[in-house]
């Protein structure tokens, strides 16, 4: 989060008080980031709205405020075309869930603003503060290829940020896969094996990032399962998760677990990336 140095907080003109701005001036507040406030209409001029705002945000102390209205194509477009002409690290907004007969028909809006922003994306769910909270950051410890291992410490590393930023206490989810009866190697037919290779595994990341035995949950199932599970448990206020995008598969740049997770988590969910996904979808955006 101390990387942060260019916010970008999507406004809706119904909600300009919005959960987005609260939790833009929380962050800013601590990192001094510049807040870029953003709305994307194509008819009605909101300019005295988003004047009214940054001065109001100017008198209660943050004095690095710009803002614009825009629109490009679409909604996810616009941000993205913002996020890139203003050099913003993270994006900030409201999320607010679909139909699901809407979502079965089309891709929400949110969920393309996942697949192609060429950064952090924080979605807001609640009101609720984050002070004293718990953050639950969900890695897939099983995957300890580069990309995967750099991602893991990104993802640790913002947890513990956002504990700090919060004085919360950050807990950690791993999901392991169920047993592979059909696998040629026996290893992966036994749930006692891969529960074990997997538990090894969360004891040296636990070593690596100094995580606590209590506050490390390693559970067999679906990551779109367990990961609401695990926050409503411990009734967490910001879930943070990561995807390694696979350039050239459009569909599915976001690894589709943030997606899925992403109405059924009660808090705030921060959307990571890696690096090589940043750079590819930093493309996609200047094409």
């Amino acid at each position: 989060m101390q990387a942060v140095r260019s916010i970008l907080v999507v406004l809706d003109p119904e909600h300009a008080h919005s959960r987005a701005l609260t939790r833009a001036k929380l962050i800013a507040g601590v990192t001094g980031a510049r807040m870029h406030l953003l709305m994307c209409h194509q008819h009605h001029d909101h300019s005295a709205l988003l004047s009214l705002l940054s001065s109001q945000l100017h008198d209660d102390g943050y004095d690095n405020v710009t803002h614009e209205q825009a629109w490009h194509d679409s909604l996810h477009q616009s941000i993205i075309q913002v996020q890139q002409a203003e050099g913003c690290e993270l994006v900030i907004k409201e999320h607010w869930p679909d139909n699901p007969l809407k979502k079965a028909l089309l891709t929400p809006t949110d969920w393309k603003l996942l697949r192609y922003c060429p950064c952090a994306v924080l979605m807001v769910r609640s009101e609720r503060p984050w002070t004293g909270g718990v953050i639950l950051a969900a890695v897939d410890v099983g995957n300890e290829d580069e990309d995967h291992r750099l991602l893991h410490a990104s993802i640790i590393d913002h947890g513990y940020a956002i504990a700090g930023l919060a004085k919360g206490t950050l807990h950690v989810i791993s999901a392991h896969p169920s047993p592979m009866l059909a696998s040629a190697d026996p290893a992966y037919q036994l749930s006692e094996t891969i529960e074990q290779r997997y538990r090894d595994a969360c004891l040296r990341f636990q070593a690596e990032y100094d995580i606590p035995s209590e506050c490390m949950h390693v559970k067999e199932g679906p990551a779109d399962v367990l990961i609401p599970e695990i926050e409503q448990r411990y009734d967490a206020v910001v879930t943070v998760i990561g995807t390694v995008a696979r350039t050239g598969i459009s569909g599915a740049l976001i690894g589709n677990t943030a997606e899925v997770v992403l109405d059924s988590l009660k808090g705030d969910v921060l959307v990571l990336k890696s690096e090589e996904a940043i750079a590819h979808l930093e493309e996609l955006a200047r094409g």
